[in-house]
């Protein structure tokens, strides 16, 4: 019985129709197929919403969920600092002030507030940074206009 787990070369004539064509990926890929999106070429383009960058599946789910936990991480951690700028018995607040007074750095209340609403400000713009870049990549065949579609 043969392997059908092999890779199929597309210029190869004696390819038999029983073996299915995957990518390095493993993803199937269609041989004869040149409207199949999965044949979209790869790499950065203007697209229907601006620039987009098409890459392999795999590529993409990575970007995503990547981009979607960072993004996640630094909202969290900046509403975390801006609660510790505006509520002046916070724990986060005071953790940084012991751990600043350890090393021997001793800030006014008001310096420690602007430092930490900057701080706080600041990591929610790198959250949303990261999600819209996050959002330009897009899977091979993704976001194709329909030509039978009457969307406009």
């Amino acid at each position: 019985m043969p392997d059908t787990d092999d890779t199929v070369d597309r210029d190869d004539p004696n390819d038999h129709e029983e073996y299915q064509a995957v990518d390095d990926t493993g993803d199937p890929i269609a041989v004869d197929d040149e409207a199949d999106p999965r044949n979209e070429p790869v790499g950065p383009r203007i697209g229907p919403n601006g620039r987009e960058v098409v890459v392999p599946l795999r590529l993409y789910k990575t970007v995503t969920a990547l981009s979607t936990l960072a993004a996640v991480v630094t909202y969290l951690v900046g509403f975390v600092l801006v609660d510790a700028a505006t509520l002046q018995v916070s724990v986060v607040r005071r953790l940084i002030v012991f751990a600043l007074d350890s090393v021997g750095i001793g800030l006014a209340a008001d310096t420690l507030t602007a430092l930490l609403a900057i701080a706080g400000v600041g990591s929610i713009l790198l959250g949303t940074a990261v999600y819209v870049l996050g959002t330009r990549f897009r899977a091979q065949g993704m976001g194709k206009p329909q030509e039978d579609s009457n969307e406009g």
